[in-house]
């Protein structure tokens, strides 16, 4: 018995004295703050759930908390047209918008958003960047001004959804329209008046008469933000085939963000890309088809045509600012010069 109770009273202890030296020799697990971003999208609410929101769930979910972003809607924190003074000023960590809106101090502040006839469909913005040098052009310019560019994608047409039925290209003088700085600047060769308002102000606008309606979007924006409650008419004829918008990031930021967060940025950014993509090409079919709100309307193609080819002399303009402006433009006459001789479904519009 003697020997039995030695036996377990040194196992105990032996037990006990493995246990501590376990627990000493265990690495300590130190409690870490997570970096915690601020992006703010160009979008208002009901858009931003599609178009951003998908990103930045991506990033929360999928970071093991050691990356948080905020999201914030359009004018949120800053009015849209100081996006980036306050991305660079670190105000905010990152952004979602296309170069115009966000007033882009560079060259290339007029062919994001909308530039007149520079694509047909929304693949058109991934394959200029990627594979016809956009991509270059843009990450360096904006290296220059201390903003960090991450990616750029396609998403819907800018047709126009308005109150007064548009049947032919004499029925866009005096129209009061809600739209972006360059395709503004176009279109008031046309007698559109552009209209410049907050985001979230526009359904009122149309409601109020200040606008007659807008030239922003497709027709799954105007289902989804509700300006297909205040407009009556969508105009199927487009100035643009896909809204070229990117991804920023304040460059010390993300200078500072760790190797395999900047992936999952990456990551998380593609994945948004994809989702907008199914997003808005089904939606645009689905709604001229099916949608009950809006009625549509065409400009006969070969009337339609003056638009077109008012773009190219508008494309000359632009390419004689500078050398720069030029390469761009040079960019977009070699891809569109292919598509056209791919023939459907890649030219048709």
């Amino acid at each position: 018995m003697t020997n039995r109770r030695n036996f377990l009273k040194n196992a105990g202890l032996g037990t006990v004295a493995a246990a501590g030296a376990t627990t000493l020799a265990a690495p300590a697990v130190l409690s870490q703050e997570p970096i915690k971003w601020r992006l703010q999208t160009y979008a208002g609410g009901a858009l931003g759930e599609q178009v951003t929101k998908p990103m930045v769930d991506y990033v929360n979910n999928a970071s093991n908390g050691e990356l948080q972003i905020e999201l914030f809607y359009a004018d949120q924190i800053v009015p849209t047209g100081e996006l980036f003074q306050a991305l660079q000023r670190g105000t905010i960590d990152a952004v979602h918008s296309d170069d115009d809106s966000m007033a882009s101090p560079t060259p290339l502040r007029q062919f994001g958003g909308y530039f007149p006839f520079a694509t047909k469909h929304i693949l058109d913005v991934p394959v200029l960047f990627n594979q016809y040098g956009l991509a270059d052009i843009w990450r360096s310019e904006y290296e220059k001004v201390g903003v960090a560019w991450i990616s750029a994608a396609g998403q819907d047409p800018c047709n126009f959804n308005t109150k007064k039925e548009i049947k032919s290209v004499s029925d866009l003088e005096g129209l009061k329209l809600y739209t972006f700085p360059t395709a503004g600047r176009f279109l008031s060769k046309f007698g559109v008046v552009p209209v410049s308002i907050p985001y979230e102000d526009a359904e009122v606008a149309v409601q109020t008469g200040e606008l007659d309606g807008m030239a922003w979007s497709g027709i799954t924006e105007d289902y989804t933000v509700g300006w297909a409650d205040v407009t009556d008419y969508f105009l199927t004829n487009n100035i643009s085939g896909a809204w070229i918008g990117s991804w920023f990031v304040n460059q010390k930021r993300w200078a500072d963000l760790p190797a395999h967060l900047q992936q999952l940025v990456l990551a998380a950014t593609e994945a948004g890309h994809t989702y907008r993509n199914q997003w808005y090409w089904g939606g645009e079919a689905r709604l001229r088809a099916k949608g009950d709100k809006l009625q549509l309307r065409t400009v006969p193609a070969a009337e339609w045509a003056q638009v077109e080819d008012a773009a190219k002399d508008f494309w000359k303009e632009i390419a004689a600012e500078g050398e720069l402006q030029a390469k761009i433009i040079s960019i977009f006459q070699e891809y569109n010069d292919v598509i056209n001789q791919a023939g459907p479904p890649y030219n048709f519009g």
